[in-house]
């Protein structure tokens, strides 16, 4: 950890806290919109870790997770430094859709440019910006809309450092993820920084049991990074799981799962059925590997090629 950690004009010694403003750009009316960032800095050297919630600006659960360890000033850390961003993409929470503006999705954005579009500029901001303070990160983030993630977190089992850091969260599942091109996570790794993703529950809805779960993840990582004294214990203990396939719609019609999000299944389980809306076709569909369910569609009405569920599994 070094003496300062400056962000545009800001500069925060050890033992200070402050919220900085950074501006992005404005919208048609003159209104700025700008990117709140926390800082939270011990005044014993250490690692600095950092918090981003709702890169789509739908996604609730990630947001509220930041937001509510700010607000309950659990990140003031014993040693190092903390730096939070509750929510990144302001535009699309204001309008409560995924993207921006420009119709781009900031985490397929990566690493930016100053003079790109929206999207692109506010990549740039954070990894000029911020990326260059920190040495580790969680990047949390929900299912889509009407699909569900069970609490998760999503890696890299390629680099030795992300296994260690999703073992020291703690969550549910950990699940092997490679690093998407143009991704948060990707462009940060490409410059030695470690991001793990953390999944749960849908787009505009909370998942109070994932969202806890978040919280108190971070808390144990924060431990294991010598940021914190203590932290809740884990209630349940790991699975890993290097693959996961999507079990999609074979028909059209009305879906009706027979399993539960986070459900332990077996190989040719019945997973559900699809029936049509006149009462004269049902079709079941079933595992096709022995797992764990670790996304599920909620959708009723759903199309042949549909997502109907995620599963974890072991070959």
């Amino acid at each position: 950890m070094s003496d300062t950690i400056s962000i545009d004009d800001h500069t925060i010694g050890p033992g200070e806290r402050q919220q900085i403003q950074l501006n992005i750009a404005r919208l048609p009316t003159y209104t700025n919109i700008d990117l709140p960032v926390h800082v939270f800095r011990a005044e014993k050297e250490g690692p600095t870790l950092l918090l981003t919630g709702g890169l789509h600006g739908d996604e609730l659960n990630g947001i509220e997770i930041v937001r509510r360890m700010v607000y309950k000033d659990m990140l003031m850390p014993k040693r190092g430094s903390v730096i939070a961003l509750p929510l990144v993409n302001v535009y699309g929470f204001i309008q409560n859709v995924r993207g921006l503006p420009d119709g781009k999705d900031i985490n397929r954005s990566f690493p930016g440019s100053k003079g790109g579009s929206l999207a692109r500029l506010l990549a740039h901001t954070l990894m000029k910006k911020i990326i260059p303070q920190v040495d580790y990160g969680i990047d949390f983030h929900t299912g889509g809309s009407a699909r569900a993630n069970y609490p998760q977190v999503r890696c890299t089992f390629d680099v030795d450092e992300n296994m260690k850091l999703a073992k020291a969260f703690e969550p549910p599942f950990i699940v092997h993820s490679s690093l998407i091109k143009k991704s948060f996570r990707k462009a940060a790794h490409n410059k030695g920084k470690p991001i793990l993703v953390y999944e749960t529950g849908e787009s505009t809805r909370y998942d109070e049991t994932g969202i806890q779960e978040g919280i108190n993840g971070t808390l144990r990582l924060m431990k294991s990074l010598g940021l914190k004294e203590e932290a809740p214990e884990a209630e349940h203990s790991t699975e890993i799981f290097k693959k996961t396939t999507w079990v999609r719609a074979k028909y059209a019609g009305l879906f009706q799962p027979k399993i539960k999000l986070g459900d332990s299944v077996e190989k040719k389980q019945v997973l559900g059925h699809v029936t049509d809306p006149y009462g004269n076709e049902r079709f079941k569909f079933v595992c096709p590997y022995k797992g764990r369910v670790i996304g599920l569609n909620y959708a009723p009405v759903v199309h042949k090629g549909d997502a109907l569920l995620h599963l974890a599994y072991h070959q």
